[in-house]
């Protein structure tokens, strides 16, 4: 299965816990003044990486603790993404992801956006808000973006926040 991405960054510690293979979706619908990565915008821009090339950059790094679903925005490809996600947690990888839609949204959404939820450990969601910035964040720009446990959430049937360990 191909994703189209703007790129791969092979060893962040900004986006999420641990080490992770940043991958950067590309194709993102809401164009958020301010957005770090405007690049990432154009649906027809970036290229096309397998998701086994992913996966194989992903085992060749055996510090990495997980891989990180950025944007872009993952949903417009939550198939191809929902794949990538469940191959990577089969190798004990924690996945987390970021979208410029809300839990609520996301949850109305379609039934592939559904199943890139069933995958993803942390969600970083809500659209960027450049009034909200907030650099001393966690894991996100601005302070109406929520880390939201999605395990739990799915289970529980109510909006779980995300702690770190």
């Amino acid at each position: 299965m191909r994703l189209r991405v703007a790129g791969v960054i092979n060893d962040s510690i900004v986006d999420g816990p641990g080490l992770r293979l940043a991958v950067f979706c590309q194709g993102c619908p809401r164009r958020c003044p301010g957005c770090h990565n405007p690049g990432a915008w154009d649906e027809n821009g970036g290229y096309w990486l397998d998701t086994a090339e992913i996966l194989a950059a992903a085992r060749r790094n055996p510090l990495l603790t997980g891989i990180t679903l950025t944007g872009g925005e993952p949903f417009l490809q939550a198939t191809a993404a929902a794949a990538l996600a469940a191959a990577a947690k089969a190798r004990d990888l924690h996945i987390a992801t970021y979208t410029g839609y809300t839990w609520e949204e996301l949850l109305a959404g379609p039934p592939e956006w559904l199943e890139l939820l069933r995958q993803t450990d942390l969600l970083i969601d809500g659209p960027f808000v450049a009034r909200k910035r907030d650099i001393d964040l966690l894991f996100r720009g601005s302070a109406n973006q929520r880390l939201i446990d999605a395990p739990a959430s799915l289970a529980g049937g109510g909006l779980v926040a995300w702690e770190a360990d």
